[in-house]
C-alpha cells in the first residue's frame, strides 16, 4: 500500500549523491566537440556541445522531436546552467576534467556566434544538422522568449561571479570569461529595456519578434492563452536584481514597478515551458518565490518576502504527489501542472531549490524535509549503463506507452534532455551538501 505522506526517507542503497554522479556522467557522455563544418572549419574544437537536447538513454539524438535537432543555451538545451552545474560539482568533488568540460561548453556559447556582442541580443538554439542559429525551439527565427534570454543573460552572470571567486584556477583565463559574461549579461539587460515592447496588461509577453514588438500567437501559430500570462517573464527580474547586486546597473525602479504588476495580478503563474498552457505550473511557484525572496533583500521592502512565502512557496503544496500512481514511483514529486500531470524533473529540482533556499532563510526543517523528498523521488527514476535521468515520470499516460520505457502505460519517459531534465537537480544537491548540512 502506497504512503499518505508526501516526505520520503533517505534510500540506503542509492543517495541522492549517487544520483548526482549519475546524472553528471550521463551529461557527459553526452558532450561532443563543436565542428562548424559548414563554415569551413572541419576541425575538431576544444569548444565542446551537446549531441543534441533529446536524447536517449544511450545518448543518441532523437531526430524526430524538436529539440533534437537543437542545442545551445536556451530554455531545455540550457548550455550555460548546464556548465554552471558541471563546474560547481567539479570543483566539490575534486574533479578538475569536469571543470574543464564545463569552460568547454562554456566557449562554445561565449565563441560560436551565440551573444551579439554589439547588440547584447543572445541567440538560444543551432541547429545542428543545418549548422544555423534559430531563435526558438521550433527551429525557426519568427519569434523568441524574452524571459528566456533574460535568463541565459541571469546564468552568464551568476557563472562570471563563481569563476571570478575562483582562488585556483583549473583553467587560465576564468577572469577574461568573467568580464565578457558581465559585459554580454548587461548589454543583453539594456537590450531588453530599449527594444522589448510589454504585453498592454504591463507584464513581459511570453513570445516577442526580432524587433521586440509582443507576438500573441502560440509556435503552432493559434492565438496563446497565456500571451500576457506566462511567468517566463520572472527571469527579467532576476537579471536586473543580479545586476543591480553586482553594482553594473540600478534596476531597481524598473524591478519595483513589474513586481508589482505581477502581485497586483495575485501571481501570475502560467507555464514557463514554452509547449504547456496552463495558468498554475507548478515550477512557476518555485521561481516566483526565488525571485521575489532575492526581491525583498535587493527592494529592502518585506512585502516582497512576505509573497514569497504565503502565495508562492505555499502554492507549491498544491502539486505534491502523497503517494505511488499507477504502480509508478511518484510519491514526494510535484505534477507539473493540470493539463499536463507529468512529474518533469527539471521543475521538481526546481522546487527541491526553492526549498532549500526556504530552509537556510528560516532554519524551519519542514522545508528541508521537503526539499530532501524531492531529490530523492527524483533519484528513483535512472536508468541504463550511462547514467540517464529520464526527463519526466508519466504516471498518467500523456505521451502514450512507446515513449515509455519497455513500452508500458504508465511509466518514465525514455529521453531526456541532458544539461537540464537530467541534470538540474546537480544545483540544489550541492547546495544541500555545501550550505545545509551541520546547519
Amino acid at each position: 500500500m502506497s504512503s499518505s505522506r508526501f516526505y520520503l526517507s533517505a534510500d540506503q542503497h542509492y543517495s541522492i549523491v549517487d544520483s548526482l554522479h549519475d546524472s553528471v556522467r550521463f551529461a557527459r557522455h553526452c558532450l561532443t566537440p563543436y565542428r562548424n563544418s559548414l563554415r569551413g572549419r572541419a576541425e575538431e574544437r576544444s569548444h565542446l556541445t551537446q549531441v543534441a537536447t533529446f536524447v536517449d538513454p544511450d545518448g543518441t539524438p532523437m531526430l524526430w522531436h524538436d529539440f533534437g535537432i537543437l542545442e545551445g543555451p536556451g530554455w531545455a538545451s540550457n548550455a550555460i546552467g548546464g556548465a554552471t552545474n558541471l563546474y560547481q560539482y567539479g570543483r566539490f568533488m575534486g574533479h578538475p576534467e569536469v571543470q574543464r568540460d564545463a569552460i568547454a561548453v562554456l566557449d562554445h556559447v561565449l565563441d560560436d556566434g551565440f551573444i551579439d556582442w554589439e547588440t547584447g541580443f543572445i541567440t538560444g538554439y543551432r541547429h545542428i544538422l543545418e549548422d544555423r542559429l534559430c531563435l526558438n525551439y521550433k527551429g525557426r527565427n519568427d519569434w523568441f522568449c524574452v524571459g528566456s534570454m533574460a535568463r541565459m543573460a541571469h546564468q552568464l552572470l551568476r557563472l562570471s561571479t563563481i569563476l571570478s571567486h575562483e582562488q585556483a584556477a583549473t583553467v587560465s583565463g576564468l577572469e577574461e570569461r568573467s568580464k565578457r559574461m558581465r559585459q554580454a549579461a548587461l548589454a543583453c539587460a539594456r537590450w531588453i529595456d530599449l527594444n522589448v515592447k510589454l504585453a498592454p496588461n504591463g507584464w513581459v509577453p511570453r513570445r516577442n519578434t526580432l524587433d521586440g514588438v509582443a507576438y500573441s500567437l502560440n509556435p503552432e501559430g493559434d492565438a496563446d492563452i497565456l500571451f500576457d500570462r506566462s511567468a517566463d517573464g520572472l527571469f527579467l527580474l532576476d537579471l536586473w536584481s543580479e545586476i543591480t547586486i553586482a553594482g553594473l546597473a540600478d534596476y531597481t525602479s524598473q524591478m519595483r514597478e513589474l513586481a508589482q504588476i505581477f502581485i497586483n495580478a495575485g501571481g501570475i503563474f502560467g507555464s514557463i515551458n514554452h509547449d504547456t498552457y496552463d495558468e498554475h505550473e507548478c515550477v512557476a511557484y518555485a521561481v516566483t518565490f526565488r525571485t521575489f525572496k532575492t526581491l525583498s533583500t535587493v527592494l529592502n521592502d518585506d512585502h516582497w518576502r512576505q509573497f514569497a512565502y504565503d502565495v508562492a512557496l505555499r502554492g507549491l503544496q498544491q502539486f505534491e504527489m502523497k503517494q505511488d500512481r499507477h504502480g509508478v514511483e511518484t510519491q514526494g514529486l510535484l505534477f507539473m501542472e493540470r493539463s499536463w500531470d507529468t512529474a518533469y524533473l527539471w521543475e521538481n529540482a526546481e522546487a527541491a531549490m526553492a526549498y532549500l533556499e526556504a530552509y537556510v532563510d528560516t532554519g524551519a526543517k519542514r522545508y528541508l524535509n521537503k526539499a530532501l523528498t524531492i531529490l530523492r523521488a527524483i533519484a528513483k527514476h535512472h536508468h541504463g549503463s550511462h547514467g540517464f535521468l529520464t526527463e519526466g515520470v508519466d504516471w498518467n499516460n500523456h505521451v502514450s506507452a512507446q515513449h515509455h520505457f519497455d513500452q508500458v502505460e504508465y511509466g518514465d519517459i525514455r529521453y531526456t534532455e541532458p544539461l537540464l531534465n537530467n541534470l538540474h537537480h546537480a544545483e540544489p544537491t550541492l547546495f544541500y551538501l555545501t550550505q545545509c548540512i551541520g546547519r
